[in-house]
This record gives structure tokens, sequence and C-alpha cells, in this order.
């Protein structure tokens, strides 16, 4: 049987400190995939999720358990995630747009290649798609990355942002329609 959030808070509370590294090994990746589709580096993405987990830490002892730790967790990230973009005025980088999913560099193809066509539509869908998330305003963007990429329900999401679930759901078909209105611009370019 797994051990459970709780469980373990409960322990770290009660001076068990090695167990927060079962937390941080648990969300981790969750945390640091939404960062990264928020923000668009690696780089910030790394800094984000480090400062999530280090905030969860040190408030430990402020989480009530009204909510669910994951929820808290992700609150804690979206709140750096805005912090970061802050300071950046808002810019989202772009340095994601050249990797596929695995992290390997690759070069979009000219209208002349012939060589893994397949990979290189879908490398190309793929970029497209990320930039067109990055365009969005980060309201729609965390909401979309949550709903479709971390795969949270609608209530869980509106948990995590305090906002209505009505607002969860208008802002994702808002979004949505933003990024598909942007895909066919580019695809129309093609």
């Amino acid at each position: 049987m797994e051990i459970t959030d709780d469980q373990i808070i409960e322990r770290t509370l009660a001076g068990d400190t090695d167990a927060f590294s079962l937390l941080v090994r648990r969300w981790e990746r969750p945390i640091y995939g939404l960062s990264l589709r928020m923000l668009g580096r690696d780089e910030d993405a790394r800094d984000v999720c480090q400062e999530t987990f280090l905030a969860a830490f040190r408030n430990l002892r402020k989480f009530r358990g009204d909510a669910k730790f994951s929820s808290w967790l992700y609150r804690i990230a979206l709140n750096a995630c805005h912090s970061k973009l802050r300071k950046n005025n808002g810019a989202v980088e772009h340095s994601i747009d050249q990797e596929d999913e695995d992290g390997r560099k690759f070069e979009l193809a000219d209208d002349g290649a012939e060589i893994m066509p397949d990979r290189m539509h879908r490398d190309q869908r793929a970029t497209a798609v990320r930039r067109a998330l990055q365009a969005l305003p980060a309201e729609m963007r965390q909401v979309i990355v949550m709903k479709e990429y971390e795969e949270l329900t609608f209530a869980e999401i509106a948990d995590i942002l305090n906002v209505p679930v009505s607002t969860v759901k208008s802002r994702l078909y808002t979004g949505l329609q933003q990024m598909r209105a942007r895909l066919e611009k580019i695809r129309g370019a093609l």
C-alpha cells in the first residue's frame, strides 16, 4: 500500500525531514512540467520547481489540509511562475521550440527535405502547438496546462486557482479557441 501525501506530511512535521523527499520524488515531474509549459524554458522551470519545493518545505506547518496537498503545491508553483513572468515583463522564452518531447534539438524542415517526413511534420506540429500555448495570457495557459497536460479535473483546477469551476471552463474554452485560431493561421501560411 502506497503511503499518502498526508502521511508523509505527518512524518515530516514529526521531525523526519527525510520523508519530505518522498513528496519531492512524487510531485517533481508534474510541477516541473507545469512550470516548463508556463515559462517555456528548462532553466526557468527547474528554478521554479526548486523554489516550489523549498517554499512548501518551509511552509509545511501552514498547510491546513483543507485542500489536497497537490492543489496547495500547484498553487505555490503557479505563484512562482507568475513571479518569474513578472520579472521577465510577461515575456515567455521560446527556447523550447527547438526541442522535441525528449529534449533533443531539431531544425524545422525546409520544403525540399525528404528525410523522415513524418517526424518533421510531428515536430513542426509540436512546435506550433507550443508557440500557440505560450502566446496565450497566463490565466488561460495555466488552465490548459493543468487540464490537458496534468489531467486535473475542473474542480481541482478551481481549487488550485481559487476561482469558480465556471471560470475554469470559460478560460479553457477561450484559450483553446485562441490556440485553434493561431494554429489555423500557421497552417494557412504553410
